[in-house]
């Protein structure tokens, strides 16, 4: 079942009268359930792609489908929307919020979905914070943490409304190799047990191990995709 669809996307940016091209024509479909990498130099338009999937920036031209809904035609407000009902971001600062606990910062993220019992909030926090490895920690600020840390609080926040889709950029970029592993094994782990799709920014070979499809990126442009599972 198709989950993302992206049609001829293609972005420019103006720097004076000089156009910079980042992303000169995308095709590309994702299915539910996918672990996704996309990788290539900097520069390569990785970022941009994803700020793009995550309707924090538009196409300069082409359409983005998530499901049956052309996202790239949203108002502002309808995008929003679509941010906090039906996507997740990890980021490779973490970007907790530091005088809340865990638990909050956790929590943070369905006080913006709302129509949740608190009840039934707080089963649902400290459901996917067990998940996560931290229910322990569930009362800690972000500075009592390790680095490992922080990174499953902010997997837990992504993922604690059930969202359709993950985006997670350079997820370990700040983490050494024996974290980062338990990490992606953390998200490998939630990705199979509630088929949440995960597409991945990167240059971590680590990640390109895990991913089980591999995009490809130069100079705006895949050139190469293929599945490795």
């Amino acid at each position: 079942m198709t989950l993302l669809k992206l049609e001829g996307i293609k972005k420019i940016y103006q720097q004076g009268e000089v156009e910079v091209p980042a992303l000169r024509g995308i095709d590309l479909t994702v299915e539910v359930g996918e672990f996704t990498s996309i990788a290539g130099p900097s520069g390569s338009g990785k970022s941009t792609l994803l700020n793009i999937v995550g309707c924090l920036d538009q196409p300069s031209t082409g359409q983005v489908y998530l499901e049956d809904t052309e996202i790239d035609q949203l108002s502002e407000d309808e995008l929003a929307m679509v941010r906090r009902h039906n996507l997740g971001f990890i980021f490779q600062a973490f970007n907790l919020i530091p005088v809340l606990t865990v638990y909050e910062n956790v929590e943070f993220a369905l006080n913006l979905v709302g129509q949740m019992k608190k009840s039934e909030m707080k089963e649902r926090v400290m459901d996917i914070l067990d998940a996560v490895g931290l229910k322990d920690l569930a009362d800690r600020k972000p500075n009592e943490l390790s680095g490992g840390q922080k990174q499953r609080v902010s997997i837990a926040r992504a993922l604690v409304k059930h969202p359709k889709l993950v985006l997670a950029d350079e997820p370990t970029a700040n983490l050494d190799s024996k974290t980062s592993k338990e990490v992606l094994e953390v998200m490998l782990e939630m990705n199979k047990k509630l088929e949440t799709t995960f597409i991945f920014s990167t240059h971590d070979p680590l990640i390109m191990d895990y991913a089980q499809r591999l995009i490809k990126l130069r100079d705006g442009q895949i050139v190469a995709d293929k599945k490795t599972v």
